[in-house]
């Protein structure tokens, strides 16, 4: 027969140490239990412990690698801005001589500029004075050209008139001359007529024979000076027509002494 009373002083019911030692299997167990998976738990940290010391190896490796790239890298950066401090430096300076060029040139510039208008500015007034004096000269040129055509038409006219003039001077010298010739052969004729009419008897014959013969030759004397005079002064008629000047020169006639 099972007693069924509590167990004193263990028990306050009957039963509790029962419990106990089920709570007690419970208890082992969840213990079991927990050791188990603190075990895995223990066994998983080791291995990620172990992986994170290799990753922190490889990153202390990788970190000494990135330091000395680092360190290159700087040493690198160090270089490159002293090399371009001075690139720097050297283009300060090449643009500085730049622009004292440019500026020399934009001086120059500006003095060929103000060159160029002085020189627009002599060469219009130049122009001005020589498009006036041009039209002046063209206006003059004109004015003189009309003044040389009525010189030249003036002197046309005044030669035709002076060789008008000569023409009727030498005409008039010939006529004149023409004429004093003529009226002595026509006195030494007359005379001739008187003494060929004294002649007609037999006794006066022989003495008037060589009057007659003198009045005779006197006339074709006469008559021949008459033909040269008229010839001569035709002669020289005939040049003045023909534009030859200074031909007005009177001729010298041979006075014929009368018998």
């Amino acid at each position: 027969e099972t007693n069924t009373l509590p167990f004193h002083p263990f028990e306050m019911q009957q039963g509790d140490i029962l419990r106990m030692e089920k709570e007690h299997q419970v208890l082992k167990e969840q213990l079991k239990e927990a050791q188990e998976k603190y075990e895995q738990l223990e066994s998983r940290s080791l291995e990620e412990i172990s992986a994170l010391k290799e990753l922190l190896k490889k990153s202390v490796e990788e970190t000494e690698v990135s330091k000395n790239e680092l360190d290159w890298l700087h040493q690198d950066l160090d270089i490159k801005v002293k090399k371009w401090q001075q690139e720097k430096k050297e283009n300060q300076e090449n643009l500085k001589a730049l622009r004292n060029t440019a500026k020399k040139h934009t001086d120059t510039n500006d003095r060929y500029s103000k060159t160029i208008d002085e020189k627009e500015k002599q060469y219009n007034t130049y122009l001005n004075t020589y498009l006036e004096t041009s039209n002046k000269l063209a206006n003059e040129k004109v004015k003189l050209e009309e003044l040389i055509k009525k010189s030249q038409d003036d002197c046309q006219e005044c030669v035709k008139r002076a060789v008008t003039a000569e023409m009727s001077v030498l005409k008039n010298w010939k006529e004149t001359e023409a004429c004093k010739l003529n009226g002595i052969a026509a006195n030494a004729e007359a005379n001739l007529r008187v003494l060929k009419s004294w002649s007609s008897s037999a006794s006066a014959a022989p003495k008037l024979k060589s009057q007659i013969d003198s009045w005779e030759i006197f006339i074709s004397n006469v008559k021949k000076q008459l033909e040269k005079v008229e010839a001569e002064y035709e002669e020289k008629i005939q040049m003045v027509e023909n534009g030859v000047r200074n031909c007005l020169a009177k001729m010298e006639t041979v006075d014929l002494p009368s018998p």
